[in-house]
């Protein structure tokens, strides 16, 4: 995977993360539904984002190269990024389920 479309990829996968929590924030929809929404949206991308760093080191089986040391690198740095969202996406859904709890009580 090159570095233009990895950065496209991860670009991608950003936008469409920041998109569906805007409008599932913004939408007139009670708070409890909407926690629900989001819970539902992250979870989707954080299966994606491990689907992609699975990929990304499954992809690691190619003969020894220059191309290949470079295509390491950007690999690398894209799995840190991944990570990094997932992360993201862990805490995210974490504030939304803490956030359920206090409502119920």
């Amino acid at each position: 995977m090159s570095k233009k479309s990895t950065n496209s990829l991860l670009a991608f996968l950003t936008g469409a993360a920041t998109g569906a929590l805007l409008g599932i924030l913004f939408a007139p929809d009670t708070g409890a539904n909407t926690r629900d929404k989001l819970s539902f949206k992250l979870d989707q991308y954080k299966k994606m984002l491990e689907d992609l760093i699975d990929d990304l080191i499954q992809g690691k089986e190619i003969p020894v190269t220059a191309a290949k040391s470079e295509g390491e690198k950007v690999v690398s740095d894209a799995k840190e990024r991944a990570e990094q969202l997932l992360a993201d996406v862990d805490e995210l859904i974490g504030h939304i389920k803490s956030g359920d709890k206090e409502v119920e009580n």
